[in-house]
């Protein structure tokens, strides 16, 4: 991988935002994919780096993006459609490409998960433990004791606690209801807790957005130290993201792609990026390359019944 590449790759994890690794690793000549030839293919479907040409690369980001959504790697085989039987096999997803070529490619395509990012507010012990265990868990971690705050980071993804034990946790709780945050929650004794949430009430914030309070914070572990409570809190986190409990509504839409079949050759074509089309009986047809575009207009009856979206 080049430097470029591990720059970014090493930008995309800081900012939380997954993505796919692709590899070259073996290839077949002609092709231009070239063994050991590697690329990261974000989540909108955007190629940084080389793996092939016109009908490879699209295959390859349709594939990957399904990779990233199932958060497990593939191994793809590329090639024409009369070799794609040989090489099925456990692991394997055989996929056809027929744009006059003899070449062939397998590619690993390798999903890079976004991980969450806990903010501890405060500078209570419980605040500096919550950020070390984030860390130690491989999570991204913000500790911050400011004012104002600023939670410009926080997305649906996050999980923020507040830990200022009392010096400002009205404060930094009405801050944190502000954001799309996956997971709010205040360290605070119960009689405490609801003092806070009484005083938010009291000041117009919407019963709705109080809900969201996790307070006390943390699974109840018993009398434990201030340090512990951190514990009690990520344990919260861990089985609520078990459960699938921490989604949001305002966590961000999947991309929707719009693909065509192209007719000639069988490949799938993104429509917005499709370079090569036609207009046969008021419809628009798609190609993945020039050679395909011209044989459909040599003949376009020939082909007609194998026009067609397909996603």
């Amino acid at each position: 991988m080049n430097l470029e590449l591990l720059r970014l790759a090493a930008d995309l994890s800081t900012r939380g935002e997954a993505f796919v690794l692709a590899t070259v690793i073996w290839r077949r000549s002609p092709s231009s994919g070239k063994q050991g030839a590697t690329a990261i293919l974000t989540a909108d479907g955007e190629v940084r780096g080389w793996l092939g040409g016109a009908c490879a690369e699209p295959t390859v980001v349709r594939e990957a993006l399904r990779c990233l959504e199932e958060g497990a790697p593939r191994l793809l085989f590329l090639g024409p459609p009369d070799e794609l039987a040989a090489h099925r096999r456990q692991g394997v997803v055989a996929v056809p490409i027929a744009c006059q070529s003899e070449g062939a490619l397998e590619v690993y395509v390798e999903p890079v998960l976004s991980q969450p990012q806990v903010v501890a507010i405060g500078r209570s012990p419980a605040a500096k433990a919550l950020a070390g265990l984030a860390d130690a868990l491989g999570w991204r971690s913000v500790h911050l004791d400011a004012d104002p705050l600023d939670l410009s980071s926080v997305d649906a993804r996050s999980y923020v606690v507040v830990a200022t034990q009392g010096h400002y946790d009205e404060d930094a709780l009405a801050r944190a209801l502000e954001t799309p945050a996956a997971y709010v929650g205040l360290i605070a004794s119960r009689r405490r807790a609801d003092a806070v949430l009484g005083y938010l009430r009291d000041r117009g914030v919407a019963e709705q957005q109080l809900a969201r309070v996790h307070a006390p914070a943390g699974l109840d572990l018993g009398r434990t130290s201030t340090e512990e409570i951190a514990v009690a809190v990520i344990a919260e986190i861990v089985q609520l993201r078990a459960a699938g409990s921490l989604m949001t509504a305002t966590a961000a839409a999947p991309v929707v792609r719009h693909e065509a079949l192209d007719p000639v050759c069988g490949m799938t074509v993104e429509v917005a990026t499709a370079r090569h089309r036609a207009v046969h009986e008021g419809e628009t047809v798609y190609f993945c390359s020039a050679g395909c575009l011209a044989r459909f207009e040599a003949d376009p009856a020939a082909y007609a019944t194998r026009e067609g979206a397909s996603g």
